[in-house]
């Protein structure tokens, strides 16, 4: 084999193990301890779609001025998106605060799959599922003197 085929082969090989391997982006979603609801729900938006799609997410609550002196407020709002995302995101790191800053890092309950992996458009095999019925049988007298009047006619005009 030569040198030339020997690097070729090489790098196929680096590039499929790049391919396999996981990397994990963070997300970072800025807030302010004043957000509307409206802005709430948009941000909360975002924020489930990179949790949906594997990433993790730091949530930044900035204070301005006085605000610092009200840091519940931000606490609060963290506290309303941890319970909201709680289904989809557990938190990796609590509140806290730095300088001005109120950072909470949350991440995916389900990992990310690897750019190989192409899993999620797959159907999955259906199970053979046995089932067993049991079916009343009629009595034979009865079928015969056609006592039975499921599908007597009416005879009144």
């Amino acid at each position: 084999m030569d040198y030339g085929r020997f690097k070729f082969e090489a790098l196929k090989k680096e590039k499929e193990s790049r391919k396999e391997h996981n990397t994990i982006n963070v997300k970072e979603m800025k807030l302010r301890p004043k957000i509307s609801e409206h802005d709430f729900q948009t941000k909360f938006g975002s924020v489930r779609h990179f949790l949906h799609d594997g990433d993790k997410v730091k949530l930044t609550i900035m204070f301005r001025g006085r605000e610092m002196v009200h840091q519940e407020y931000g606490r609060k709002l963290l506290d309303r998106m941890a319970e909201e995302l709680k289904e989809v995101a557990i938190i990796e790191r609590t509140p806290l605060v730095e300088g001005r800053n109120m950072i909470m890092i949350m991440s995916p309950l389900n990992k990310k799959h690897a750019k190989g992996d192409q899993h999620s458009n797959e159907r999955r095999p259906t199970q053979e599922v046995e089932v067993s019925v049991t079916v009343p049988e009629e009595d034979d007298a009865a079928a015969e003197t056609g006592s039975n009047n499921d599908h007597a006619e009416d005879t009144n005009p």
